[in-house]
């Protein structure tokens, strides 16, 4: 079965106010920048290339070059093409607390209503906040006799499966959400017009390093860029390239989604739900997850597991038996998810880069003096992008992050082989 992301065409949808032909462009984007500082236009800004486009790349790209930076994004596909076009674009303000993203995660959460606010977030890529409902369901019990939908308040009426278990697990004020591959492309399109951005296509083949400095990126066909800072934001192909792989691994976990169109799309509420789900006849318990858009749709997610990143991100194909798992979820949760009553409109998967200590990694390569690295988000790459692109910029221009303390993701921590 063959992976269907969303085409540009797609993912703009008219109720959005965005044109069908409004796409970022496959080939070379040039802008002029008009939002240089004072200080940066009495000087030469720094020349700085971002390798990756991703969300945390283009969140990056557009911090950089909003503080005056004269950024290059080097993407090898196309924008947004694999996690953050797939993902569920999910936001809580405070589920990492307790853990290294704890601070990252409550900053990068306030940052995404700062620039909802800025680039009309609601109308250009779906920003809203949501309730968020635990659940459990049972397929068993759907097909038992007399088995009726639950009659508690909490859960929305669309939700007519039988479920047991609920409980509200964020509100409007803790969590919300976003269409990834909207938003990475609504922020790159506004770091291209607004601040000068360059995006160039190609596969980035080695970062060049002389006397200890990078100096340049080496691109296949040839072409080099030249920078005084690169930052590689290469989510789970980090281990393609030899200065990182090096250094640390970043592994990817397959992850599996499905877009569905509700003929009765008003019927579905803004509620976010995350399941406890049991197969009939056994097996092990699943944890899939699903959230209404404002488009109109539901996105369905889960089925894990651990494979070979391929090469190309275009070539990633999902496998029939989770996509065939997911439309049942679907349909023990809501008539109006079951096949017949929602059109699919995807069928996909993606990978989600992850570190073998499960924190992401984010700071300056160790012996190469202006080369970052940000990578490692697991499954909350879409909520922590501001954040960390925010700070890699200040780590970048201002040679510290005041957003964040970035100690703990330091890549110095794998050197030696040991963690410090």
């Amino acid at each position: 079965m063959t992976v269907r992301s969303l085409s540009p065409s797609v993912a703009h949808p008219p109720s959005f106010g965005i044109s069908r032909n409004s796409r970022i462009s496959a080939v070379t984007l040039i802008r002029s920048s008009s939002s240089a500082s004072s200080t940066m236009e009495e000087q030469q800004p720094k020349r700085v290339v971002v390798c990756g486009g991703g969300v945390i790349g283009v969140c990056t790209a557009y911090f950089l070059a909003k503080k005056g930076a004269a950024v290059t994004l080097i993407e090898k596909s196309s924008v947004a093409c694999a996690a953050s076009g797939k993902a569920g674009g999910f936001l809580a303000f405070d589920w990492c607390d307790g853990g290294a993203v704890s601070k990252l995660a409550r900053a990068s959460f306030n940052l995404h209503r700062s620039l909802a606010q800025e680039l009309d977030g609601p109308r250009s890529y779906g920003y809203r906040p949501l309730d968020t409902i635990s659940l459990s369901i049972n397929e068993e019990q759907r097909h038992s006799a007399g088995s009726t939908p639950s009659s508690n308040p909490a859960v929305p009426s669309w939700v007519d499966r039988p479920c047991r278990n609920p409980r509200t697990i964020g509100t409007t004020a803790t969590t919300a959400q976003v269409h990834p591959q909207l938003f990475t492309r609504t922020l790159l399109s506004a770091a291209v017009d607004k601040h000068g951005v360059e995006v160039v296509i190609g596969k980035v083949e080695s970062v060049e390093v002389e006397g200890g400095r990078v100096v340049s990126v080496a691109l296949q066909g040839g072409r080099v860029v030249g920078a005084e800072a690169v930052v590689l934001t290469l989510g789970p192909w980090s281990s393609r390239l030899p200065l990182l792989s090096s250094l640390f691994r970043v592994s990817g976990l397959k992850a599996h989604s499905i877009v569905l169109e509700p003929k009765e799309p008003d019927a579905i509420t803004p509620h976010a739900l995350f399941l406890s789900y049991y197969p009939s006849h056994g097996g092990e318990p699943m944890d899939p997850e699903v959230y209404p858009r404002p488009t109109g749709e539901v996105y369905i997610c889960g089925m894990s597991a651990d494979a070979e990143v391929p090469d190309d991100p275009e070539s990633i194909v999902a496998d029939p038996e989770s996509i065939r798992t997911l439309k049942r979820v679907a349909g023990n949760v809501s008539s109006h998810l079951v096949e017949g009553e929602a059109r699919v409109k995807a069928e996909q998967a993606c990978f989600l880069p992850c570190t073998d200590d499960g924190v992401p990694i984010i700071g300056e390569v160790p012996g190469v003096k202006g080369c970052f690295v940000a990578t490692g988000h697991s499954c909350w790459g879409i909520l922590n992008g501001p954040a960390t692109g925010a700070a890699v910029a200040e780590l970048v221009l201002d040679g510290c992050a005041s957003i964040v303390d970035l100690t703990v993701f330091s890549p110095s921590r794998f050197v030696g082989g040991r963690r410090r």
